[in-house]
């Protein structure tokens, strides 16, 4: 149980209507989400893992059920809530820092602390020496972290991340996932990610929730528990001895066919 519960998912249904009659995406979804808990949503491709991100954060509205984020409905988008979509979304006409600002001048949050907060963080995580490039002198991993310094510089109190590292190679993929599920434990933050990637969901969350195929049902809910002799981090967590364990349950979960 939650010592203080930050989001609540109440039987949430999403209906589309097409020209072929309606059809049911999301069926009486339910969960809850703790105070700095790192929480990945896994299920087979077009389940509604993402449209599942977009009822909590406002932006689309449930055909039934309700969110609840401390313990107030979720009426439309919300300022305390941080969005990171796949692709990085920055503006190529904007130096580093300026990129950075975006969020800040949108929620019209742009002084002299703010920009200091974003500074701050830029130096935090190794990006200062950047701040006056341009996105498109940097690698597509160091651009993911210029988004995810964009989103924390809101100081969202929730982050919702949708497949953030799926326009990445393999190798850069690790090393980015290691470094963003670092910076989320280092900055306290409460995290929702939708990924695809098992392995992924398992190294970098506290728990993982499984969907079914569509109208998506929440099949099952893991909590990982790993056992390490360090520091745990998404890389380490990959030699858990417990990790193939969660593995294999998972993917004997999920229609692997369809996924």
């Amino acid at each position: 149980m939650c010592k203080e519960k930050i989001v609540e998912v109440k039987n949430i249904s999403m209906n589309y209507h097409t020209l072929n009659g309606e059809t049911t995406a999301l069926k009486d979804l339910s969960f809850e989400v703790c105070k700095g808990e790192i929480i990945s949503i896994v299920g087979p491709s077009g389940c509604g893992k993402s449209t599942a991100l977009s009822i909590i954060s406002g932006l689309i509205k449930p055909s039934s059920g309700h969110v609840m984020i401390n313990d107030q409905s979720v009426e439309g988008t919300h300022k305390n809530i941080g969005y990171m979509f796949q692709k990085d979304h920055l503006f190529e006409w904007r130096n580093i820092l300026d990129n950075v600002f975006i969020g800040l001048e949108i929620q019209k949050k742009l002084n002299k602390d703010t920009k200091l907060l974003a500074e701050k963080l830029l130096d935090m995580y190794g990006l200062a020496e950047f701040k006056n490039h341009y996105p498109t002198q940097l690698s597509g991993g160091m651009r993911q972290r210029v988004a995810l310094i964009r989103t924390l510089a809101i100081e969202p109190e929730l982050l919702l991340l949708d497949e953030p590292f799926s326009a990445l190679d393999y190798q850069t993929r690790l090393a980015v996932a290691d470094d963003i599920g670092s910076i989320l434990k280092k900055e306290k933050k409460t995290a929702i990610m939708v990924t695809h990637d098992i392995a992924e969901a398992i190294s970098m969350s506290d728990r993982v929730i499984v969907l079914s195929a569509r109208p998506a049902v929440v099949k099952s809910i893991h909590t990982i528990n790993l056992t390490l002799d360090c520091e745990r981090t998404p890389l380490t967590s990959r030699e858990a001895p417990e990790f193939r364990h969660y593995f294999n349950t998972i993917w004997k979960e999920l229609d692997v066919h369809v996924s």
